[in-house]
């Protein structure tokens, strides 16, 4: 018997401070339209619905065998010799649209994210999965999935029709209206899928960041105008932060941020590299910032270029940390672990960036092209080729088409940025800025 929702039944109840920066800007909150807050509200909540069913699916080994399926060729990440799409990927990616578009109606029909939601069972049958408006209808289209499974079908259809509480009282005060026909929005319903699907729980951190294991497994959501392609609001969940060993019950957490028209507001206390001593070893974290003579610490993919890596270790010493996961490597920007996030591959993409991007946006830093800034004449005073989330590239298809081709960078602080990227400049070969 699988008792797969034992745990799920408890929404997390995180605090959450909230810190505004600047003001409202009193045109916007004439503008007809959804208020932000509630916006933001209700992709808090469904992204802790999705970490519900993410947990779920993860819960029992042997259901969650019956939740992969390989991608076809044209949705692959070419970064991984074998890559997954899982049930449980869909099922979040279609519960988002749903309620997004039950509670905003033509807002659903708005996202993107990195999902397909076809699958072909045993039978060949192909199976367009949506949810039904009754459990009893979702349970009826997963058994075609899961190939006639209904005890498993029936256990995912409960989490999936479960109603989730998750509200930030802070987000009562911010009165912003906001036109919804410039919105769109992002997804990566389960971001490092392979860590996803490997599960390990016992990894140790350095310095607070996890190389591998659940906790690199992030939810994404990312808000941008679609007339300008700038980051408004991200939502990060991260389902798997901490496990009781005596329930084997995961618990998660949940970032968000919001810039926009001068009111910058987001869910962070001060980051690590700012909090005294005494409170980072109560928590059993480092500051990185605090060892060695380098002044920077950054994170990597373990694929990144040899070129890079050792700039990185001229620049940054013994301070670079690998990690797996892009939504992950970007939260540990966010949240002060790391000052660097960087990455010169062109194999993330816009449903990887946007969230982060967004919430280092209403902190005061962002997420720029590496390429272009290799590229650039800081002397010229030009800005800062930051990301932006509404045009694809040209002469692309599939998941190509919005992939970030630059590489990227992400940073809480502009200044430091560009002090990093001077340093990284001198120790990088002539030819490794053209690539």
């Amino acid at each position: 018997m699988f008792h797969i929702l034992e745990f799920s039944n408890q929404p997390f109840y995180g605090k959450l401070t909230a810190q505004r920066v600047g003001a409202c800007s009193t045109s916007c909150c004439n503008q007809p339209g959804s208020e932000m807050s509630d916006i933001l509200q209700e992709l808090l909540r469904v992204s802790e619905k999705a970490a519900n069913i993410a947990r779920a699916c993860r819960q029992q080994e042997a259901l969650f065998q019956l939740l992969i399926e390989e991608k076809k060729e044209g949705e692959k990440n070419k970064k991984f010799a074998v890559d997954f799409k899982t049930l449980a990927d869909v099922l979040v990616q279609e519960v988002i649209k749903e309620n997004m578009e039950n509670k905003f109606p033509g807002l659903g029909k708005k996202i993107l994210g990195e999902e397909s939601n076809e699958f072909t069972n045993d039978l060949g049958e192909k199976i367009i999965m949506r949810l039904g408006p009754t459990e009893e209808e979702t349970v009826a289209l997963l058994s075609k999935v899961l190939n006639g499974n209904k005890l498993a079908s029936e256990a995912l259809a409960k989490v999936v029709h479960q109603d989730v509480f998750f509200s930030d009282p802070e987000l009562d005060s911010v009165e912003i209206n906001i036109p919804q026909d410039i919105l769109g929005i992002w997804v990566d319903p389960i971001d490092s899928t392979y860590q996803y699907i490997k599960g390990s729980a016992d990894v140790t951190p350095t310095h607070g960041v996890f190389p591998t294991g659940l906790q690199c497994v992030t939810i994404l959501i990312g808000v941008y105008d679609v007339q300008t392609g700038e980051p408004l609001m991200g939502v990060i969940n991260q389902p798997f932060v901490s496990q009781d060993l005596r329930t084997l019950r995961w618990k998660g957490r949940c970032y968000w941020g919001l810039s926009y028209l001068g009111t910058n507001i987001h869910s962070l206390l001060p980051p690590v590299s700012t909090r005294n001593n005494s409170e980072m070893q109560s928590q059993g974290t480092q500051n990185p910032s605090s060892e060695g003579s380098c002044p920077f610490s950054v994170v990597i993919s373990t694929s990144e270029k040899e070129t890079i890596k050792g700039a990185l270790s001229r620049v940054c010493g013994e301070r670079i940390f690998r990690a797996a996961g892009a939504g992950y490597k970007s939260l540990c920007v966010v949240l002060g672990l790391v000052d660097i996030y960087i990455f010169s591959e062109d194999t993330t993409f816009k449903w990887d960036s946007c969230a982060a991007h967004a919430i280092l946006r209403a902190m005061g830093g962002g997420m720029v092209d590496l390429k272009e800034c290799l590229e650039r004449n800081p002397d010229t005073g030009l800005d800062l080729p930051q990301l932006v989330y509404h045009v694809g590239n040209e002469g692309t298809a599939g998941v190509d088409r919005w992939a970030n081709k630059g590489g990227l960078i992400a940073y809480r602080s502009e200044k430091q940025l560009e002090t990093f990227l001077s340093r990284l400049l001198q120790h990088l070969a002539p030819a490794a800025t053209h690539t």
